[in-house]
This record gives C-alpha cells, sequence and structure tokens, in this order.
C-alpha cells in the first residue's frame, strides 16, 4: 500500500501492509458453498418429485379402487337386472305367479339389497308383491313405462329417493310390468370389500347431494378423492371414492422446512467459515509479510543474535551470528553445550557462566568473552542475554545479542598504549624539569655524606676517638646515601615505561611521597606546602606511580602558578576527603586562577597557563585519572587562586578487585 500522506512531494511511502500485494477473487472458497447451494437444491427437487411420485401413486391407486368399485356395483346391478328380465321373460311365457313369486323370495334371499319385486297388469294394477304392499314410489315409473308402449330390452331406472332406486322392466307389448326395488346403502354395504371400505370412503350422489355412501370414518375436506360418472345406470349420478385423511401436508411442509434450514445454516456456516479462513488468512499472510520485513531486517543487522533454551540448546541464530563464528546455522540449532565456538581457554567460565544461567533468576545480563571461529582464529566479543518469555508468560531461555569488540579491544589497548607513552613523555618531560632540582636535592644527601665522612676521619686520627661520635657520623652517613638511592630509586620508577598495576593504594602515603618530591621546587619559589587528612581515608584501587605522577604535577603547576604571579597568598593545601563512594583530593593554589578563556580549554592538549609549559601535563593527568574510573576538575579558590579537584571511586564491598 503506498502511503504518500505527510510525505514530500512524488515520495512514496511503502509500509509493511503494501507487502501483501492485491488481492484476487478465491473462486475455489466459493466451490463449498456452490456444492451445499447445489446439494440443497438437487435434496429439495428429489424430494418434490418423490412428493409427486407418492401422489401419483396414490391417485392412481384411488383410481383403480374407484374402476374397481364401479365394476362391482355395475355388476351387482346387472344381477339385479337379469334376474328382472328373466322374471318378466317368464311371465310372458305363461309361468304362474305362485312360481315367479318363489323365484322373487329366492332373490331378495340372496341379495338383500333388492327390497322388494312386484308385477303391475297392463293397466298398471298391482297384481302381486314380493313381500306384501305397495311400493307408491314406483308408481309413476310403471305408468310411464306402460304409456310409452315400448319393450326396452333391459330394465328401465327410475330417480333415486331415499338412497333407493326403481327398476323397471315390460313383460311384454300388451303386458304388465315387473318392477324391482333396489337400496343402494345396503348394496355399498354388501357388496364393497373391507379392505376398500378400511382405506376409503365410498359415495353416490347428484346434483342434489349424496345418495348412498358407505364410510367406516368421516372424510376430511382436503382428502383426495376420484368420481366416476355411474349414468348408467343411474341417471345423473356420480360414483365417488375417497380417502379418509388429506395428504400429510405438515410432515412434508416440515422436511421441506427443515431442509431449508438447514441449507440456510450451511449456508451461513460456510459464509462465517468463509469470512473466518478470509481473516486467518489475511493474518497469515500479514505474519508472512511480517516474517520477511523481520527477515530483511535481520539479515541487515550487523549483531549477531542468538536464542537458546534453559539448557542452553540452541533454537535461533541469524546470519551476522553465522558470519560472526564461521558456521552455518544448520550447524548450531538444535546443538546443546559445549558449543564448537567456545574458546578452549575460557572452557570452564563459560560453562560456569551457564550454570549461573540455569540456576539463577532471568535477569538480563552482559559480559565479554572470547568466541573460536571454524578457521581457529579467535574474537573478542560482547554478549548482553535477556529472558526469553513466551505469549505465556513464561520464561522459556535466553535471547543474546553478540557484538564483535575484537577491534574496539585493540583500539583501546592502542590507546592505552599511546596514553602510557604520553604519560611517559610528560614524566619525561617533568623529569627533565626536576632534573636541576633534583640534582640539588642529591648534592645534599651526598654533601652530608661527605661531610659526614669527613667528620668520620677526623674522628679516627684523634687520640682517643669518640666512638658514640664516630657510630653516629656513619648512622647518618648511611641515612644519607639511603635517601639519595631513594631518590634515585623514585625518578627510575617515575620515568620507567611499565603498565598500569592497580592495586590497594593508601592515598596519604602517595600524598606525602608527592609533597616529599614536590618540596624542593616549593622551597625555591617560597611556597609552603601543606596538607589536610580529613576523617579516615578508604583505600582506592589504582596505580601509585600513576596517581603519583598527577598530584606531582599538579603540585608543581600551582606551585609554579604561584611564582609567576601574582599571588594572594604563599600556601599550598592539599586536602584529603572522602565524599561518598568517592575520594577527592583538591589541590588548592594561591595563583592567579585560570581565565574563562583557558578554562573551557585547559583539560586540551598543548593548552598551559604556563609560560614555557607544553600543555601536556592536564591531558595526560586527566586521562590517567579516567583510566582509573575518577574525574578531574578545577574550580576557583576562595580568596584566590585555583582548586583542582581529583575524584577516585572507592571499591565496593563484594566487589570484584
Amino acid at each position: 500500500m503506498r502511503d504518500t500522506t505527510g510525505g514530500p512531494a512524488g515520495a512514496e511511502v511503502w509500509t509493511v501492509p503494501g507487502l501483501l500485494g492485491a488481492r484476487k477473487l478465491d473462486l475455489l472458497a466459493l466451490i463449498p458453498l456452490v456444492a451445499i447451494v447445489a446439494l440443497m437444491t438437487l435434496v429439495g427437487a428429489l424430494l418434490f418429485a418423490v412428493a409427486q411420485s407418492d401422489a401419483n401413486r396414490a391417485r392412481a391407486k384411488l383410481a383403480t379402487a374407484a374402476l374397481w368399485v364401479e365394476q362391482t356395483l355395475r355388476f351387482q346391478m346387472a344381477v339385479d337386472e337379469d334376474v328382472l328380465v328373466r322374471l318378466a321373460l317368464d311371465a310372458s311365457a305363461g309361468a304362474s305367479q305362485q312360481a315367479l313369486s318363489a323365484r322373487a323370495r329366492l332373490h331378495l334371499a340372496a341379495n338383500p339389497e333388492t327390497l322388494g319385486l312386484r308385477w303391475y297388469d297392463a293397466t298398471g294394477r298391482l297384481i302381486a308383491a314380493v313381500p306384501e304392499g305397495p311400493g307408491p314410489a314406483e308408481a309413476a315409473l310403471v305408468r310411464q313405462l306402460l304409456a310409452s308402449g315400448a319393450l326396452p330390452p333391459r330394465p328401465v331406472y327410475g330417480p333415486v329417493r331415499d338412497g333407493r332406486v326403481v327398476l323397471a322392466e315390460r313383460v311384454s307389448a300388451s303386458g304388465g310390468v315387473v318392477v324391482a326395488t333396489v337400496s343402494l346403502p345396503m348394496m355399498l354395504e354388501r357388496h364393497l370389500p373391507w379392505w376398500i371400505a378400511e382405506q376409503y370412503g365410498v359415495r353416490i350422489s347428484d346434483t342434489s347431494g349424496v345418495l348412498a355412501e358407505r364410510a367406516r370414518r368421516p372424510i376430511a375436506a382436503a382428502a383426495p378423492r376420484h368420481g366416476i360418472s355411474f349414468d348408467p345406470p343411474l341417471a345423473g349420478t356420480t360414483l365417488e371414492i375417497m380417502a379418509y385423511d388429506a395428504p400429510d401436508a405438515f410432515g412434508n411442509a416440515a422436511l421441506l422446512a427443515a431442509i431449508g434450514a438447514l441449507s440456510v445454516f450451511a449456508v451461513l456456516a460456510m459464509v462465517v467459515l468463509h469470512r473466518n479462513a478470509l481473516r486467518r488468512r489475511m493474518a497469515e499472510d500479514r505474519l508472512r509479510a511480517e516474517m520477511a520485513f523481520r527477515r530483511a531486517m535481520e539479515e541487515s543487522l550487523t549483531v549477531g543474535m542468538r536464542a537458546k533454551d534453559l539448557s542452553g540448546r540452541i533454537l535461533y541464530v541469524n546470519g551476522a551470528f553465522c558470519k560472526l563464528v564461521g558456521l552455518a546455522a544448520e550447524d548450531l540449532v538444535g546443538r546443546a553445550q559445549p558449543m564448537p565456538y567456545w574458546a578452549p581457554d575460557f572452557l570452564e567460565e563459560t560453562l560456569a557462566r551457564q550454570r549461573q544461567l540455569i540456576e539463577g533468576q532471568p535477569v538480563p545480563q552482559a559480559f565479554e568473552t572470547r568466541f573460536r571461529r571454524s578457521d581457529g582464529s579467535e574474537i573478542e566479543v560482547q554478549v548482553f542475554e535477556a529472558p526469553l518469555i513466551d505469549a505465556g508468560g513464561r520464561h522459556r531461555g535466553w535471547m543474546g545479542s553478540v557484538i564483535d569488540i575484537t577491534q574496539a579491544k585493540q583500539a583501546a589497548r592502542l590507546a592505552r598504549a599511546q596514553d602510557e607513552s604520553l604519560a611517559r613523555t610528560g614524566r619525561l618531560v617533568t623529569l627533565g624539569e626536576m632534573a636541576s632540582t633534583l640534582a640539588h636535592e642529591l648534592n645534599q644527601p651526598l654533601a652530608a655524606i661527605a661531610s659526614y665522612a669527613a667528620g668520620g676521619l677526623n674522628l679516627f686520627d684523634q687520640p682517643e676517638p669518640n666512638l658514640t661520635m664516630l657510630r653516629q657520623a656513619f648512622e647518618k652517613m648511611g641515612a644519607q646515601a639511603r635517601r639519595a638511592g631513594l631518590v634515585i630509586r623514585r625518578v627510575q620508577d617515575f620515568v620507567k615505561k611499565r603498565t598500569p598495576q592497580l592495586a590497594a593504594l593508601d592515598l596519604s602515603e602517595v600524598l606525602a611521597e608527592a609533597l616529599s618530591i614536590t618540596a624542593p621546587v616549593a622551597r625555591e619559589h617560597r611556597v609552603k606546602l601543606a596538607s589536610l587528612i580529613e576523617g579516615r581515608i578508604p583505600g582506592v584501587q589504582a596505580d601509585r606511580i600513576l596517581i603519583e605522577q598527577v598530584l606531582v604535577n599538579l603540585i608543581r603547576n600551582g606551585v609554579e602558578a604561584m611564582a609567576e604571579g601574582p599571588r594572594t597568598g604563599d600556601d599550598l593545601t592539599v586536602r584529603l576527603a572522602r565524599a561518598g563512594a568517592a575520594v577527592t583530593i583538591e589541590v588548592m593554589d594561591r595563583g592567579p586562577g585560570i581565565s574563562d578563556a583557558v578554562a573551557a580549554s585547559l583539560f586540551d592538549p598543548f593548552t598551559s597557563t604556563k609560560s614555557e609549559g607544553m600543555g601536556m601535563g592536564l591531558n595526560i593527568c586527566r586521562s590517567i585519572v579516567e583510566m582509573h574510573h575518577g574525574s578531574l576538575s578545577h574550580g576557583p579558590r576562595a580568596g584566590g587562586g585555583t582548586v583542582f579537584t581529583v575524584t577516585l571511586p572507592v571499591p565496593q564491598e563484594g566487589a570484584p578487585a
């Protein structure tokens, strides 16, 4: 993503999210959604087809049952018609009424739905009836049939009233009529099989309503039904067969609703999963971009990075670390201690440090050590290690940064050598300036030795030498000789090239030595040297000769400054005191002081307030003091003069010497 806000005109600022690139439509992610929609569509279509098939089968079964009922009823109606035709034929052939009535009773016994058979003569008068009794509903049909004069081949049906139908047959063209009355409900009751009655209700109806019906239980209004025209034999009637119950619409609807709900749920779940997958993919893309950015940043580092677990096994190293030790990451990751880059001379120290890491508290630490590269060369490194805390807040190991300080160490050693050379040069310069004074100092003991030797010889020449005086003369001569030797040895130590030797140092003794060395110069310039030691002064870790050189230089500078004048007094006091965790040495003169123009660069090389000074003394003194982790400063003295203050730290108890 390009961000031009806040940047220079025309400049392009690329951010980490911009490294993700343009996102494309992921068609593969839509495949499950399309598959679910297609599956649900197919399931719905299948259910619809199954429902339609079931409905078609139900309708076909209903139609088959209706045809079967129709055929059964038509067959029974045909049986009644045949009986009526047979009776008409027999009557026209001259059969006795008694025989006809016997046959009629036999038919009624076998077919109870036929309620009765009656014979009418050509005038329409009832002449016989089985069972006995008139049939008023059939009179109109008889008159109609006699009036027409026709001789139909099959019986003629009258209207249906009260569930009964009358059918009549003309005996002959000039004869009477035979009439039968049939009960339709009874016919349905007797001739419909039980399995039809259990599944369906049967109804005969016309425009006026239901004529006859057989149903085991109430019929639902929406129940499937099938109607067949029942005309003939019954004019204007319809035979209808009906299922008792309506189709289970709720079950199908519930099933379809469940499938629809599941489809919606599946689609919503897919949408949610797709969004989650999209967010996860975006997070993975951002993570990859961050990892690439971080890897590039780590590869650009010159600081070696190393991660290890609590047991010291390496978990991660970056390219800079591999370059430092000359080993590939594959050779280091997963490797347990001891490591191949540990210097043999520091092996025990390194193992002890690892044990301290395992057993100690998880606190950051820094140390210097040596690594051995794969080519055998050794480098000096500085290691900073911090606890490696995981996302759950648990201490999992250590993360360290390693810096190659070989060149820095070499530069420091070279600087120290140069400082030492400068110090030696300064001491030589000081020695040259002190040469005449030292000669004078040496002359005193030598002259004293000569005087004591001459006195001793004079005592030997006496007749009775005073042995006590002779002994005192030799003792003083020996003391003066030791003093001369001490002066010479001090000068040798002062100018000898040597490395700093830090040791516990009593500054009061060093101050006394410095005062004794500078005493001749002070006497020459009529300056009174004084020391002021306040309280108990703790020892410091310092090089005796170097600190002595600093004091001698500062005292000589103060004496010479007072000699060049103008002075505000004759004393030069050196005050030794403790200030907290340090010891201060103040060299306080009564000279003209230091001007503001010189004060800013007083400690720079070749800066001096003395007319014949080289300007190196104070610079060397400050280097010596800073090498001892102290400081050197100056300021005006109350009442006139200058105060140079040397501050040296006091070692803490328990700290390494």
